[in-house]
């Protein structure tokens, strides 16, 4: 493809994203397709002459278009929002354009220190103190992990990293809330704790982890011989929104010498809010946090900003330093391949460059206070309506509940029926939950152009699909 060629296709190809993004109401939010329909759509093998774009395009709309579930729709409620905009949009294009790896300062000088800047903006917008140091994962599970790891070779005093777990003395353990998201487990069995040293500790009323039972959990393992390493504390869980007490937390993590870090993944973005900065009273106790501006700060995945206290402790961790990674420039520089697992970076900073100077944490912080509004008038619609029931506190904007009517059994067989005739009639997407055992469907609140009306259609949505159940009820 020439680029005079190239160039008449990418305008056709803008012209059909603008057009995404203002008609995207018209599709269903999830997709409607069948196991294996796109599948069997695509030849078995790929062509051995080349084809026209042209051909390529109308196949993506045929093929690949009835299959995608619209994340960016302003009536998807399911799971934790992936919001974009059109600005971070634009810096994706250029980005795939310049098409550069920058894993050191020297293969993109520009990324390394945009990178920089952008997590130091970041850290200021949030209200986090000086003394964090801050790089950009792909995800906050990749953040974890690297917690994990570091906290591991601080545990072992750097013996797991040289000779392995097996010949690095007592066992490391890790300890989450039972709230907490499973990217802990799997980070824990990644970097070799084992699925047997995660303890999952007691969370009270309000879901958020027990401080008194984590001490316990700890007392009880130093006591069997094992190692207490790390703690992964939640801002925000997946399930229920739940917010560990950081100070609560933080003072056991100290008494114990045992690395705390802070998974804010989703509600992190909203501490651009001041009324919000609460959920960080006992920063001070904290080695690391990550959160998601790929959530709920209009950046397109993949972006999370990850800050940790001791940068060194992580280079430490994941450093490798064959010949030719090696540069002249050295410690003048930042190089970012050593503060993650992947050795390859993409220019993730420039799209937030983009975003944060077209909307200004001004609007940034509109949008989140607008979302929680939201979150605020279906709560309140919920909880005054005789045939449902919010089965936990409203988290930000995040909604937990179920519908239990009058003389109504089997609730969590009904719910389920429910969830799927909402999600299988297309006009919204929700996602199912468990709270303290109890099946429940959940809204979470956080797309792009989600307004009142998107809100107030969910819940026409969710009352006519009850309605539906109640006419006709299983035999």
């Amino acid at each position: 493809m020439t680029p005079e060629e190239f160039r008449r296709h990418a305008h056709r190809l803008v012209d059909w994203m603008a057009d995404y993004m203002s008609e995207v109401e018209r599709f269903p939010v999830r997709a409607q397709t069948r196991p294996g329909e796109v599948a069997s759509a695509l030849p078995p093998a790929a062509p051995e002459a080349g084809e026209p774009m042209e051909t390529v395009f109308a196949d993506f709309e045929r093929i690949v278009m009835p299959g995608m579930t619209h994340w960016q729709h302003p009536r998807f409620f399911a799971y934790f929002p992936a919001n974009s905009s059109p600005p971070s949009v634009l810096a994706e294009m250029l980005t795939a354009t310049l098409g550069a790896q920058c894993m050191l300062w020297q293969t993109s000088p520009a990324a390394t220190e945009m990178e920089s800047r952008m997590l130091d903006w970041l850290r200021h917008a949030i209200g986090l103190p000086e003394g964090f140091s801050g790089v950009i994962q792909d995800s906050a599970s990749s953040a974890i992990l690297c917690a994990l790891l570091t906290a591991r070779e601080r545990a072992t005093d750097g013996a797991a990293n040289e000779r392995g777990l097996a010949d690095a003395g007592a066992a490391p353990v890790v300890y989450t809330s039972d709230q907490a998201h499973s990217a802990t487990e799997k980070g824990a069995k990644i970097a070799g704790y084992g699925r047997n040293h995660v303890r999952l500790v007691k969370t009270g009323d309000d879901f958020a982890m027990r401080a008194d039972a984590l001490d316990a959990a700890i007392r009880a393992d130093k006591a069997a011989g094992l190692r207490p390493a790390c703690i992964v504390a939640s801002m925000g869980t997946t399930g229920v929104g739940a917010i560990d007490r950081l100070d609560e937390i933080g003072a056991v993590a100290r008494a114990h010498d045992v690395f705390l870090h802070v998974d804010a993944a989703w509600a992190g973005s909203a501490l651009i809010c001041e009324e919000h900065r609460w959920m960080l009273r006992g920063i001070e106790t904290v080695d690391s946090l990550v959160f998601n501006p790929h959530k709920w700060l209009l950046t397109n995945f993949d972006c999370s900003a990850h800050f940790v206290r001791d940068p060194d402790a992580l280079v430490r961790t994941l450093s490798i330093l064959p010949a030719y990674l090696q540069s002249r420039e050295g410690n003048a520089v930042i190089d970012y391949r050593d503060w993650s697992v992947p050795l390859g970076r993409r220019f993730r900073a420039l799209k937030l460059w983009f975003v944060l100077r077209s909307y200004g944490l001004a609007g940034l912080r509109d949008m989140i206070r607008r979302h929680i509004a939201l979150a605020e008038w279906l709560e309140g619609k919920i909880a005054a309506h005789p045939d449902f029931e919010l089965t936990a506190p409203r988290s930000l904007a995040l909604l937990n509940f179920r519908y239990a009517p009058a003389g109504a059994g089997a609730l969590d067989e009904l719910n389920e029926r429910l969830l799927h005739a909402i999600n299988d009639d297309g006009r919204i997407y929700l996602t199912q939950g468990s709270v303290r055992g109890a099946y429940v469907i959940r809204v979470s609140i956080g797309q792009t152009g989600t307004e009142r009306i998107h809100v107030e259609q969910a819940w026409e949505a969710i009352k006519a699909a009850a309605a539906r159940l109640q006419s006709h009820p299983r035999v």
